[in-house]
């Protein structure tokens, strides 16, 4: 769509961008790009969709800043094909996107989300079949939820890392 992001409805008259259709899209093109390689316009289209993203924070209007969904500040796993910050964020990290400032409310989500033990829990269940559970339920530790949240943690902080290792050789030859 004109605005970066993709949406199932636009044949219906939707005329912006859809989160939930936009990560799915997303995530097919760079599976796409890194099975068969590399192509212009596919790239080009990404490129657009990661804007649409970090344009609107993750998961706020672009028009008034205004959170879209409440959905989308609680985690999930499995997914299927609903958006949540942390699946933003986490595509993003895979997508090899440089962190950047608009990305900063969306980090501190996952940041506050983390329990006194470390992890993160499953506060979103979707329906949907399963052939065995993947955690405890809602409310509970989630290893997947976890196991996004640190990756994308690690992911994240990483510039800021090398920066600070870079000012500390810097003082120490002074």
């Amino acid at each position: 769509m004109s605005d970066g992001g993709w949406n199932c409805e636009q044949e219906n008259g939707a005329t912006v961008g859809s989160f939930h259709s936009t990560i799915d899209v997303l995530e097919g093109l760079l599976e796409y790009e890194l099975a068969v390689g590399g192509r212009p316009d596919v790239n080009a289209a990404r490129m657009r969709g990661h804007e649409y993203l970090l344009n609107r924070r993750l998961f706020r209007r672009l028009s008034t800043g205004e959170v879209v969904d409440t959905a989308f500040t609680r985690f999930s796993y499995p997914t299927y094909w609903h958006y949540d910050v942390l699946r933003g964020l986490d595509y993003l990290r895979a997508a090899g996107v440089a962190p950047d400032e608009r990305m900063a409310a969306a980090i501190e989500l996952v940041v506050s989300k983390r329990s006194a033990d470390g992890r993160w829990p499953l506060e979103n269940p979707h329906s949907g079949r399963m052939h065995f559970a993947l955690d405890e339920g809602e409310g509970k530790p989630s290893r997947w939820n976890t196991l996004r949240a640190m990756r994308v943690l690690r992911w994240y902080e990483a510039p800021r890392s090398v920066e600070t290792k870079a000012k500390t050789s810097l003082e120490k030859m002074a």
